[in-house]
């Protein structure tokens, strides 16, 4: 599982850089990297759109064509690996054509200001467009390398992309005077570059699945149990652009630009917890999916033993490294001084219970690899949708002033813009680490409750 596990948990983590970097160094740049970033920052819903969909077909259809290998059935499995290309494609075209027509209305609706930041997010966004394809292709094909067992092959598709995109960023933003354009450029030559590499491996000979002509196409017996699978980590991903568009229409409300600029950098960081814990789940769901399809039950709880407490030991080292020092995140993203203060405090509340959030993950993944679409589509409908957003909503109206005093320092508030609430500002915050305890809660005992079940009733498991 560790050989599994932490190539791919470096690969999210540098996977992390396509967008940090950018967000990095267009914080930095002189005089109007403040709003730069936040115009670059509303841009990240559509993004997760763009990847959400590589994830329902990449991350529905590695762990069924696992427990086709399991079963000792490659043949089925090189059909959904096939299947699963043509449909990313499909996919990208129809969001490319999408993404181009329909930016600048997106990029107002999840909390662009025509005045300020929208030139920006549609300076960036226009030309991000044009590389979907390249990003389908690499979030979405990249997993079925990993599946079989190839982790380090996968580690370095993202690695190669990333060198690319860090050596280009300051060439193409400061060195060409591009600015966030040349951020754009920058990280779809990357994709590109790494496109290639994966489906060069995955038709080479040193892939045991290949993609191969006669398995190419949309055939819907393969197709739709794939999709019902990967809806679990759609929603997942999707969902966050929603979440992204609640918070940054209430945080402009209530706060104005800096709180958005603010929430830019939260959900940065943030990034930095799931990207890692995603990367174990990428390197257990393998193990897990492939003896599961083989009916060997000890090694499945092994394996999900140790994806659960390496997830939680993760999860309370980030929360610990946010709470008592957040300069050490905050600072990378803008030299702001007013939104690195702000950002810093409103951190320390954003992720109060980030430190069990590894269980939550290492639980509803663990259903998806066992090929649970139901109930894990249920739990990652039941954190965002069912919790979070409305929270967003809600605490604003019932959190008091003085509830809201004991955590907010006196230099906060004037950060504000004429007319800033910071006590509904701080109930806006606070939703995420109330819905987190409460999805981890539900979570954890639902699975305490179905796992046994699940694997007891493997032997009548049909083939995939």
């Amino acid at each position: 599982m560790l050989k599994m596990a932490i190539p791919t948990i470096i690969a999210q983590i540098i996977n992390m850089l396509y967008n940090v970097v950018d967000r990095m160094y267009i914080g930095h740049i002189p005089d109007v990297g403040g709003i730069a970033l936040t115009g670059v920052g509303v841009t990240f819903p559509i993004i997760v759109i763009i990847t959400a969909f590589s994830a329902l077909v990449g991350m529905g259809g590695a762990p069924r064509a696992a427990i086709s290998m399991g079963q000792g059935d490659n043949k089925t499995a090189e059909k959904i690996m096939g299947n699963c290309l043509t449909t990313l494609v499909i996919i990208a075209v129809i969001l490319t054509v999408l993404t181009l027509i329909f930016a600048e209305p997106f990029i107002l609706m999840f909390g662009g200001n025509r005045d300020t930041t929208l030139s920006y997010g549609m300076s960036y966004i226009r030309i991000y467009a044009l590389g979907t394809i390249f990003v389908q292709c690499v979030m979405g094909m990249n997993v079925f390398i990993t599946t079989q067992g190839f982790s380090t092959k996968a580690m370095l598709t993202i690695v190669i992309g990333a060198v690319i995109n860090i050596i280009l960023d300051p060439i193409f933003i400061f060195g060409f005077n591009m600015g966030v354009s040349g951020a754009a450029i920058a990280t779809v030559i990357s994709q590109a570059v790494s496109a290639v590499w994966v489906i060069k491996f995955l038709s080479g000979k040193k892939s045991v699945l290949k993609i191969r002509k006669s398995c190419l196409g949309f055939d819907k017996k393969i197709m739709l149990p794939v999709l019902a699978l990967g809806l679990s980590p759609f929603i997942m991903q999707f969902t966050e652009s929603i979440l992204t568009v609640s918070f940054n229409f209430s945080l402009a409300q209530y706060g104005g630009d800096i709180a958005v600029g603010a929430m830019t950098i939260l959900a940065t960081a943030m990034q930095f917890a799931m990207m890692p814990l995603q990367g174990l789940t990428q390197g257990a769901q393998p193990i897990i999916s492939y003896n599961y399809g083989a009916g060997n039950k000890k090694r499945v709880e092994k394996a999900f033993g140790l994806l659960l407490l390496f997830s939680f030991i993760f999860s309370l080292l980030f929360w610990s490294v946010c709470m008592f020092a957040p300069q050490f995140l905050v600072g990378m993203f803008s030299n702001d001084p007013n939104l690195v203060m702000f950002a810093e405090w409103a951190l320390r509340i954003y992720i109060a219970s980030v430190c069990i959030f590894g269980i939550q993950i290492a639980c509803q993944q663990t259903f998806i690899a066992l090929n649970q679409a139901g109930v894990s589509i249920f739990l990652a409908l039941l954190r965002k949708i069912v919790l979070l957003i409305p929270l967003i909503f809600i605490l604003p109206n019932i959190i008091t002033p003085g509830f809201a005093g004991i955590f907010t320092p006196d230099n906060i508030p004037p950060l504000l813009e004429s007319g800033g609430n910071i006590v509904k500002v701080f109930a806006v915050f606070l939703a995420e680490p109330i819905s987190d305890f409460l999805a981890v809660v539900f979570t954890a005992l639902m699975f305490a409750l179905k796992f046994k079940k699940i694997l007891s009733g493997n032997e009548r498991c049909e083939k995939v």
